[in-house]
């Protein structure tokens, strides 16, 4: 953003005024976060507020006073002179109301700036709430995956037992052979250490060719711990290896840590 034509175009003082929609108050608001000039801006223009006290005033009424009485002395007709107090009212009545002008002034600035504030804050809450309702229905839509997947009679269930690397680890396999589509459930892997991967593999065992499935690569933001892999191999086993992040081009037999055979 060019700051200095933002600044030029004028938004700031109806910013300040009061004057600009909802919409416009949270771009502004947006802004004053980004830009320390254009908080200095705004600060310069609210400055500019408090002069009007001096502006509004009224002038020292003591000569208007003067040639009243002069004027009202050179009549023919004869009047009795008139006494002023020393004290001007006049003059502090319009400074009282010059400030009383400024007080107000200022306090519907401060209400427009809090209302400005609330705007953004119900806005902002108003678009996480939207979040977490989409966040929702994708954990809604994922959990009838999975139950669909669980129930499905026709779906090979293939348990992946520990092995020496972790002798605690399990894992599963359900696996769709008409879809050509693998379901892994993880929940009992621990999680990967900072720069390493689990890999799932689809092995032929005799020989040995191991074909991979893909990475695990969100295995942390994976709540339910169930991830859906394309699987079109004539599948003999699936085993599961810690690797590096990328994923191998083949297992590291050394991290393997739960491995399963299809037995129908």
């Amino acid at each position: 953003m060019d700051i200095k034509a933002y600044i030029a175009s004028g938004i700031l003082e109806l910013y300040v005024y009061g004057s600009l929609s909802e919409k416009e108050n949270a771009e502004v608001y947006l802004v004053l976060q980004k830009y320390p000039e254009a908080i200095a801006e705004v600060e310069r223009i609210e400055k500019s507020l408090q002069q009007l006290s001096g502006a509004v005033a009224p002038e020292d009424t003591h000569d208007l006073f003067s040639k009243i009485e002069n004027k009202i002395q050179t009549d023919s007709d004869p009047v009795i002179p008139i006494h002023r107090k020393r004290t001007n009212w006049t003059t502090y009545i319009g400074w009282a109301a010059s400030i009383a002008l400024l007080i107000g002034l200022f306090n519907q600035l401060n209400k427009n700036r809090v209302l400005r504030e609330k705007i953004v804050k119900n806005q902002i809450e108003q678009q996480l709430l939207e979040g977490k309702i989409n966040v929702a229905e994708e954990d809604l839509n994922t959990a009838k995956t999975i139950l669909s997947v669980l129930r499905n009679k026709d779906i090979l269930q293939i348990p992946l037992q520990a092995q020496q690397v972790d002798p605690n680890a399990y894992a599963a396999v359900y696996w769709d052979k008409e879809n050509e589509k693998t379901y892994i459930d993880v929940a009992g892997l621990p999680t990967p250490p900072p720069g390493k991967v689990y890999q799932v593999w689809s092995l032929k065992l005799s020989p040995l060719t191991p074909t991979s499935l893909g990475t695990l690569d969100t295995f942390n933001e994976n709540d339910h711990k169930i991830f859906s892999l394309a699987n079109p191999n004539d599948s003999e086993a699936f085993g599961i290896t810690l690797e590096p992040e990328g994923g191998s081009d083949s297992p590291t037999l050394e991290m393997l840590y739960t491995l399963g055979t299809v037995t129908s």
